[in-house]
């Protein structure tokens, strides 16, 4: 396969579009080329070779450079075709404004084959970024993938010969785009036409009623919610992520997602309709059977096999003796008393080029909340005119938390009387596992799909304490400290919640400024106000939000 040099091609000045890929490359011209890479770069590379090249990526145009130029880490690129081990070194994104002109490079080392690439996971690049007076430097910056490159975290030097000029440090920029869904694709299982859905319906042998917690999980898979995921685990996805918070793939995951049953005459082979009371939710065609052990999941995934912990409890009492594995077909969404949209629907809300941070939730939002997830924009790990997504969970949780549609309800008074721009609310048909550390890598996975950049970590999250000595299970900085190992590897960046009081002087502060200015702290436990919501008594508003305090009094 011959490859064309853009350098020959004077249509590069206004852009080309490559005859065998279709791709158009727009703005690219000599002195860009030469300011780069120091030579001359090709359109095309000889995929009926074995050969290793170096190679750029313009506006998701491959051109070829000689493969001594620049060092590099393995990572994955996507695109069509079977994935490819690569390398790159760094992936940054000029602009010209007195040009007008973007464009995208990222230097790569690629083996080739007579394949084409396929999407893969998504990684934390390394940017160029201006700071302080002007200057530039080079610091791994979680970026939301465009086009098709998913490369490691990495912070070498510009891709050109030399010392950048103080003008080329000046035009570099970050520019985001919509978060990259988990493993590359957003996953959408769901059929789109009646004929579809009665031909998928026809096919099945038996049907079965999903409990709650299995309704949460089907919703999520067939909506991409847990891409890129397309079915319940088998034993080998989900031994290996009880064993590592993998897939087999080597793709973080959190938490395993299984279909449990005490059926002995469900099969692999067979083919069962799921539903939810009269409406069918999704087919699905088993794979495997297996019996877990349920004590090693317990202590991997919660970090203890008591059955004090809820998690561990609802492993050994709730799930069925068996779990089977089985690919999913979407029929229908779930009708709740709440609605949740899809990761697509979510992600159409949302902006294209600021940061969108997440905040996970299971109770009613509070003042504190609140303050601390629109204080959480003004982090400097969060860009520029960033938005928040309360993203609150309302599936089933541990048993003494506030019922889902009693959440709902105070969430949609307080969207009312806190409207504020920066401040999005969806909801997630998700089921609590109080898995601490590996719920949080969880959370901040499923936030990713529904385009979120940032994940907001708070003290002890997802935390739980056991039922008989009330001791916690995990530190209180357990959940943060392996989001901040993780997060890298995810592609979400954690950002630690703060630690707020209120004072009388200041109202909200951090704990180390009120220590600091000798602030006199106002407090109030969770088990005092549950008293005093119960007894009627005034909640102070410096706590509580008055019309969260109404709805929690309606639906006790």
């Amino acid at each position: 396969m011959a490859m064309r040099s853009v350098a020959d091609d004077d249509s590069t000045r206004d852009g080309f579009v490559d005859m065998v890929s279709g791709v158009r490359c727009i703005g690219m011209k000599p002195d860009t080329e030469e300011a780069i890479s120091g030579r001359r770069m090709e359109t095309r590379v000889n995929f009926e070779t074995s050969s290793t090249w170096k190679i750029y990526i313009f506006d998701s145009t491959i051109f070829h450079v000689e493969e001594s130029e620049f060092f590099g880490i393995p990572v994955k690129i996507a695109g069509a075709g079977k994935a490819r081990e690569s390398t790159v070194n760094t992936f940054i994104r000029f602009h010209n404004s007195s040009q007008n002109m973007k464009f995208t490079i990222a230097i790569l080392s690629l083996t080739a084959t007579a394949s084409a690439f396929t999407p893969s996971v998504s990684r934390t690049r390394s940017v160029a970024r201006t700071v302080g007076g002007g200057s530039s430097v080079l610091a791994p910056v979680p970026v939301r993938a465009s086009g098709t490159i998913q490369c490691d975290q990495v912070s070498y030097p510009y891709p050109m010969r030399g010392q950048p000029t103080d003008q080329q440090r000046n035009i570099i920029q970050l520019e985001a785009a919509k978060q990259t869904p988990h493993g590359g694709k957003l996953i959408d299982l769901i059929l789109k036409t009646d004929e579809e859905k009665e031909a998928a319906m026809a096919k099945c042998n038996k049907e079965l009623q999903l409990t709650p917690r299995q309704l949460c999980d089907t919703e999520l898979i067939i909506n991409g919610g847990f891409s890129p995921l397309t079915g319940f685990m088998d034993e080998a996805t989900y031994t290996s992520v009880v064993d590592n918070a993998a897939l087999p793939d080597g793709l973080i995951f959190g938490l395993p997602v299984v279909f449990d049953t005490d059926d002995e005459d469900l099969q692999p082979g067979d083919i069962v309709l799921l539903k939810d009371g009269d409406r069918p939710i999704a087919t699905v065609e088993f794979t495997d059977k297996y019996a877990p052990n349920k004590a090693v999941e317990c202590k991997k995934c919660y970090g203890t096999s008591e059955i004090e912990h809820p998690g561990a409890l609802m492993v050994a009492t709730e799930r069925g003796k068996y779990y089977m594995g089985g690919k999913l077909t979407g029929l229908n969404l779930p009708v709740r008393d709440f609605p949740c949209k899809t990761p697509a629907e979510v992600r159409e809300t949302l902006p294209d080029d600021v940061d969108v941070v997440a905040f996970q939730c299971r109770n009613p939002v509070h003042r504190a909340h609140y303050e601390l997830f629109t204080r959480a924009l003004d982090d400097p790990l969060v860009g520029p005119g960033g938005v928040v997504l309360v993203h609150p969970t309302c599936g089933p949780t541990q048993a003494d938390d506030i019922p889902g549609t009693v959440r709902y309800k105070t969430y949609e008074v307080l969207k009312e009387e806190t409207h504020n721009d920066r401040t999005r609310w969806e909801y997630l048909p998700y089921s609590m596992h109080m898995a601490g550390p590996r719920e949080a890598i969880q959370h901040m996975m499923i936030r990713k799909n529904f385009g979120c950049t940032h994940f907001i970590i708070g003290r002890d999250m997802a935390g739980s304490k056991s039922s008989v000595t009330g001791d916690d299970y995990y530190g209180a900085y357990d959940a943060q400290d392996f989001a901040k190992e993780k997060g890298p590897e995810l592609g979400v960046t954690p950002v630690p919640s703060l630690n707020l009081v209120y004072t009388d002087e200041e109202g909200y502060v951090t704990a180390d400024e009120a220590k600091e200015r000798g602030l006199h702290e106002k407090k109030l436990s969770g088990t005092k106000f549950r008293q005093m919501l119960r007894g009627g008594e005034d909640i102070p508003e410096w706590f509580a939000f008055k019309s969260v305090v109404k709805v929690l009094r309606e639906n006790s």
